[in-house]
């Protein structure tokens, strides 16, 4: 009886990498809801917080951005999705910074800018995570022919 495929068991991702990218989703997104707050209420304590908050989401989504690049280069771990999903989390990470500056700005100077910033990265993010949790393990399935 031969066997097309390996049958053995994928490595997931680290979790130490599963953590830092899931942490990234609450900080983006919590500058996202201070920039809506600010856009309704016009109080420049909220863009403080997003500025916060968005300085917290690029130093864990740069750590997780170093772990996902480890991941790619090791070559039992090569996929495109892998691939895929590390230029993703760079993305995020640029426009996350971009974001920063523009939040750096005076309150109103922020405005709409740092607000559509801040939907856009908030949206890669979570759609970098769902890249990772539709299939959790990266490395590609092995064939190999067993007798």
């Amino acid at each position: 009886m031969a066997v097309a495929a390996d049958q053995s068991p994928r490595r997931p991702m680290h979790p130490l990498h599963a953590i830092l990218l899931a942490a990234t989703i609450p900080l983006f997104l919590g500058a996202l809801l201070s920039d809506v707050a600010y856009a309704q209420t016009y109080e420049i304590q909220w863009t403080n917080f997003a500025s916060w908050l968005l300085a917290g989401g690029l130093v864990i989504a740069a750590v997780a951005l170093v772990c996902a690049i480890v991941d790619l280069c090791r070559a039992d771990r090569r996929s495109a999705r892998l691939l895929i999903y590390t230029l993703l989390l760079a993305i995020v990470w640029v426009l996350g910074f971009i974001d920063a500056l523009v939040h750096g700005k005076d309150a109103w100077a922020a405005m709409p800018a740092g607000l559509v910033l801040s939907l856009i990265v908030t949206v890669l993010a979570c759609t970098a995570k769902w890249i990772v949790l539709a299939g959790l393990p990266f490395s590609a399935p092995r064939s190999a022919e067993l007798s």
